[in-house]
Order: structure tokens, then C-alpha cells, then sequence
């Protein structure tokens, strides 16, 4: 009778507190997952300030004396590193829910800088704590307010994307202007536990990495199953639950032209903006000290700052421009304007005013560059369904891998060049690749066209909503 009578308390308590976390999930006001996503991304958006240590790192007769090459390949490592752990990140949110995965990648995010903090005096060092390390932390976080947003806001799956990201892009700027201007600049006044100043900075990032994805991962929690926003449209309603139930695995989505079309683009724009980040300091200086300009290690740092501002807006901009034009059009556009920017970028940019025009060219690049983390999450939930989108867009991601790792080394062979008495002219031709490239990425999209699904949601501007009894594949 005891054993029974415990039984019972047991199953009560649980019972209890299985009706209280289910009730407290369903009165969840789903506009505190954002704010908790964009805490959350505004942290893991430290590995786009990168370029703020590149100077010091590189510094000939400073204590590092890395190469430009060994630096892109720490910021390379970061990135590679990155894109493979959010594929495994999509199936282990699947089993552990999104908040135990976010926890774990702020831990990892932030134990890597501390470690590098410690121990980073040598470029395998960095490379192994701050690259791969800290770069498994944010591909196990980055994933999770992205899946979840989504499945919150089925209604404007754009504009979440793009908002739920935001904090990426604007994270670099706080870490940037933190590390190199704002009181003093830490780079030039912290010093903790009698560490070089790149390995103090490293050190306190660390701490506060980790604190501010902890905080965000409380609110990161699914929505009740069959859950639908208030005064959402029921005909969207049902053709979303069905695309959730009916859409495509990640083997199922791979077996599809579409998903390759679209990783080809992905891949083609960010190409660019990775470049841009890892070399746009390196660059402005080149160029302008060339061209006699005094301050070019001030306007450089407004570049970057302006970059990261940009590139922030773009996410939220660009996400709900293509809730309004369709997400096929979106990247048409986007790519399309990279492409133009990135080939005028030198002659037509530098040359307008010389500093404006390097803070204008990098404030584009770095707003079309923000636009593809709003467009390709969600046009991956649009072609593949919203069920799945967790993994399936982790293996999107992998395109960013691969951009991670040509973006940053293209522009590190340059300035190696540079650096030998090339003339900063050399600069030119990694900017005519990549602004090719995202050219290519445009005409690619152009001839893609969605999968028919069981439901499908609008895609394109004024297309109707369809239910298909079977499915069908167009050729992209």
C-alpha cells in the first residue's frame, strides 16, 4: 500500500509539473522568443568582429606576427567549423529540445575565448580554441532561435528570420566598436591577469558570451503542437500544419534539384560578405595609405562599424521585403545587387570620395550580405516545410562552410601580395570573383522554381496558395 500510495505521489507531482511547464509554454508570449533570440545572436555574432584583432595579430613587429593567411584561417576554421556542427545541431534539437542545445553552445562559445584568452599566444592556439571550439559553441546555439522562431511565427516566417538573426549583425558592431573605440577601446586599456591585450579581450568576451546565451536559451521552448498565431488566416493555417506534417526529410530534401540550386546560391553570397568582413580593415588601409589619405586605420574601423550596422538591418529589411515580393524574388534581388556592388567596390567606391566611398561600399555590402541569414532559413521552410526546417537548413548552412573557408583565404592570398610590394591594385581581383559569383547565384535562382508539395504556402508575389494531392518536382 506505501509503494502504491508513492506511486501515485509521484505520478501526481509529475503530472503537476508536466501541466505546469505545457501551461506555461502555451501563455508564452511569443514576442520574448525574439527578444531572447536576438540576446542570444548578438553574442554569437562575436566571430564577425574578427577583424578588429587582425591588425595586432599581423603586426610584423608585434608578439604574434601572424601572417594574413594564418588569421583568415583561424577566422576560416571558425566558419567551416561553424556550418558542419549546426548540421548536427538540427538532428540533436530534435531529441534534447532547443533550449539544452542553446545552453550548450553558449558554454562552448564562451569556454573557447576564455581558453584562447589563456592560452592563445600561438596561431595553433587560436586557431584550435577561438576557431574550432568557440565555432562548435555558436553552430550548436545559432540553429536553435531560428527553428524555433519559425514554428512561433508561421505567419511571417520572413520577418522572424530576419529579426531572430539581427542580433548577429549587430553583435559585431557592439564587439567591434567595444574592443577598438568605446572607452578607450579594450584593445588599448584591459589587461587581465597580465595577458596581451588580444588575449584579455578574448578572455572577458568570453564571460559575457557565455551569460548572454544563457539568459536567451530561458525562453527557448517550442509552441504547443498544432499551435496557431491569433487571427492568423485558417486557410494558411491548414496549409501550413500540412506542409509541417507532409514536408520533406533532409535525405528526401537532398534527393531534390532545388536543394542545390539553392545551396549554390547561398554559397555564391557569402562568398562576399565573408571576404568583406575578414579583409575590410586590411583592405581600406592598403588602398588608402596608397592614395595617401591620413586616418585610414579611423575610417576603416567606421567601415567595419557601419558594415556590421548594415549588415544587422539587412536581416530584418530584407526578411520582410520578401514577406511582401516573394522570397525567390528577395534573393534575385539581393545577389543581383551584391554582384554590382562588389565589381564597382574598388574603382567605383574607393575612388568616390575615397573614405565615404569605403564606408558606403562596405555599408552595401554588409546589408545585402545580412539579407541572406533572413531569406535562405525561410525559403528553406517555404520549398521544404517548417517541420523539419531545423535540420533541413543545417544543411543549407553547409554553403556558408564552404564560403567561410574561399571568402577569407581569397582575400588573405591578396594581402599577402600586398604586403610583398604589390601595389593594393591586386585587391582587385578577389572583389571581380566574388562579385561574379553572386552574379552567377542570381541567374541560378531565376530558373528555380519550388517543389510542388502536398500544401504549399505563397511563395511568390501573387501566386495562390495550392493543394496538390501528390507531389511533383519541377526542375530547377
Amino acid at each position: 500500500m506505501r509503494v502504491y500510495s508513492g506511486t501515485f505521489f509521484a505520478g501526481s507531482i509529475f503530472l503537476i509539473t508536466d501541466c505546469t511547464i505545457m501551461k506555461s509554454v502555451q501563455t508564452l508570449n511569443r514576442w520574448l522568443v525574439v527578444i531572447g533570440a536576438i540576446l542570444i545572436q548578438l553574442a554569437l555574432g562575436a566571430f564577425y568582429s574578427w577583424s578588429v584583432f587582425t591588425k595586432i595579430l599581423t603586426d610584423p613587429e608585434g608578439i604574434y606576427r601572424f601572417s594574413a593567411t594564418q588569421t583568415a584561417w583561424i577566422f576560416s576554421a571558425g566558419l567551416a567549423t561553424f556550418a558542419i556542427v549546426m548540421v548536427l545541431a538540427g538532428r540533436w534539437q530534435v531529441r534534447t529540445g532547443p533550449r539544452p542545445l542553446a545552453i550548450m553552445g553558449g558554454l562552448l562559445l564562451g569556454l573557447g575565448y576564455v581558453l584562447g584568452g589563456f592560452f592563445g599566444s600561438t596561431f595553433w592556439a587560436q586557431f584550435f580554441f577561438v576557431g574550432v571550439l568557440a565555432g562548435a559553441g555558436v553552430g550548436l546555439a545559432y540553429v536553435v532561435p531560428i527553428a524555433v522562431g519559425v514554428k512561433w511565427f508561421p505567419d511571417k516566417k520572413g520577418m522572424i528570420t530576419g529579426l531572430a538573426v539581427a542580433g548577429f549583425g549587430f553583435g559585431a558592431t557592439i564587439w567591434v566598436k567595444l574592443a577598438g573605440a568605446w572607452f578607450g577601446g579594450l584593445l588599448n586599456t584591459l589587461q587581465v591577469f597580465d595577458l596581451p591585450n588580444v588575449q584579455s579581450v578574448f578572455l572577458v568576451y568570453g564571460l559575457i558570451f557565455a551569460t548572454m546565451v544563457l539568459l536567451g536559451s530561458i525562453v527557448m521552448v517550442n509552441p504547443p503542437e498544432g499551435y496557431k498565431p491569433e487571427g492568423w488566416n485558417p486557410a494558411q493555417a491548414q496549409a501550413a500544419a500540412k506542409l509541417g506534417s507532409e514536408g520533406f526529410s533532409p535525405a528526401r530534401m537532398m534527393r531534390t534539384p532545388q536543394f542545390y540550386a539553392i545551396w549554390l546560391v547561398f554559397a555564391s553570397s557569402a562568398i562576399a560578405g565573408l571576404m568583406v568582413i575578414y579583409c575590410i580593415q586590411l583592405f581600406g588601409m592598403d588602398a588608402l595609405e596608397y592614395q595617401g589619405v591620413e586616418n585610414a586605420v579611423v575610417i576603416t574601423g567606421t567601415a567595419m562599424a557601419w558594415y556590421a550596422i548594415f549588415n544587422g538591418l539587412g536581416r530584418i529589411l530584407w526578411g520582410m521585403i520578401s514577406d511582401r515580393i516573394g522570397r525567390k524574388a528577395a534573393i534575385i534581388a539581393m545577389s543581383t545587387i551584391q554582384g554590382v556592388i562588389m565589381l564597382l567596390l574598388y574603382h567605383g567606391f574607393i575612388n568616390f570620395g575615397l573614405a565615404t566611398g569605403l564606408i558606403v561600399g562596405a555599408s552595401f555590402v554588409g546589408f545585402n550580405y545580412g539579407g541572406i541569414f533572413a531569406l535562405f532559413p525561410a525559403i528553406t521552410a517555404d520549398f521544404f516545410g517548417n517541420k523539419e526546417v531545423g535540420r533541413n537548413y543545417g544543411w543549407v548552412f553547409t554553403a556558408y562552410g564552404v564560403a567561410g573557408i574561399t571568402g577569407p583565404l581569397l582575400a588573405g592570398v591578396f594581402k599577402d601580395a600586398a604586403a610583398m610590394g604589390a601595389s593594393p591594385k591586386v585587391w582587385m581581383t578577389p572583389f571581380i570573383i566574388a562579385g561574379v559569383a553572386c552574379l552567377v547565384g542570381a541567374i541560378i535562382m531565376a530558373f528555380t522554381r519550388a517543389p510542388k508539395l502536398l500544401a504549399t504556402p505563397v511563395v511568390e508575389k501573387g501566386e495562390k496558395e495550392k493543394f496538390e494531392p501528390e507531389l511533383e518536382l519541377e526542375e530547377a
